[in-house]
């Protein structure tokens, strides 16, 4: 019996770094960000430092890509010989894309598995890194589902946004709060709970403080679990995320890897610079 075919879809809002993309050959859904003047393509015709540099005079909206170029990748996807599809998609409590790819999905002559990773960015990203490598070593469709599936829980992600000013700038927070927020110095760390959606995890005064706070909720995410792999993504904050980076191979010298990039433009647009995250997924 010959092996299935199966192609690996994400979304850009996984910040699966290129170098992996290219490895694997997954085929990737870009997010869009709209401003007054024009519609830009994640990651393909806008960067990051695009965005925060036009952050003081504008912040845009970003919005899930539209039914022809998903449907597009899809038929590009049956054309390269493909059988069955796996899509991976940031969370559904956050972004629509999950729904529009289960939708659509349903309308293939190919049949479409689409993992809600109830997750954001990198943290999304290592669920699609796990589901590549299962598809190289060959494991079967249903298997592959259910190892997925189960995944979900054993990943996580956690962030720090630094810049509270911004947030009051851009108005996405009262006033009020974001004001005794920075009297007090105070830094959430957010995370995505079971649903997928953003709370704050913990509160801690000062950035530094906040970021070693950060590095200590992975550690108990990882309890006594001898394997596990780490990813630190980065929003306008290299120098602090270098510094992060050490911390994190100090503290975790057994980890299978540490990966270390920038959020997508699509992320950058919802955060503001500086902003510094962990991914961290369990395996077996």
């Amino acid at each position: 019996m010959t092996k299935e075919k199966i192609a690996l879809l994400v979304d850009s809002g996984t910040d699966v770094p290129q170098e992996i993309i290219d490895k694997y050959g997954m085929f990737m859904i870009p997010l869009k960000i709209i401003y007054k003047e024009r519609t830009y393509t994640d990651k393909i015709d806008i960067t990051p430092e695009q965005v925060y540099t036009r952050l003081k005079e504008e912040v845009p909206t970003t919005s899930l890509p539209d039914g022809k170029a998903i449907q597009e990748i899809f038929d590009e996807i049956k054309a390269q010989g493909y059988q069955k599809v796996i899509a991976v998609t940031i969370s559904s409590g956050l972004s629509g894309t999950y729904n529009i790819l289960r939708l659509l999905g349903q309308e293939q002559e190919t049949e479409v598995f689409v993992l809600d990773t109830k997750s954001i960015g990198i943290g999304a990203g290592l669920q699609a890194i796990h589901a590549a490598e299962l598809i190289a070593q060959g494991m079967e469709w249903e298997a592959l589902i259910l190892q997925l599936e189960k995944k979900v829980k054993e990943s996580k992600v956690y962030f720090n946004v630094a810049t509270l000013e911004y947030l009051q700038k851009g108005g996405r927070i009262g006033l009020v709060a974001s004001l005794i927020g920075t009297a007090l110095k105070l830094n959430p760390t957010i995370s995505c709970n079971e649903e997928g959606v953003y709370h704050t995890v913990a509160k801690t005064r000062g950035r530094k403080k906040s970021l070693e706070n950060m590095v200590k909720l992975v550690k108990e995410f990882v309890g006594d679990r001898p394997s596990f792999r780490l990813a630190i993504a980065q929003g306008d904050a290299i120098e602090e995320g270098k510094w992060l980076h050490d911390l994190v191979k100090q503290t975790f010298p057994n980890a299978e890897s540490i990966l270390f990039g920038p959020i997508s433009p699509a992320l950058v647009v919802h955060t503001g610079p500086g902003l510094l995250g962990i991914g961290v997924q369990l395996l077996d």
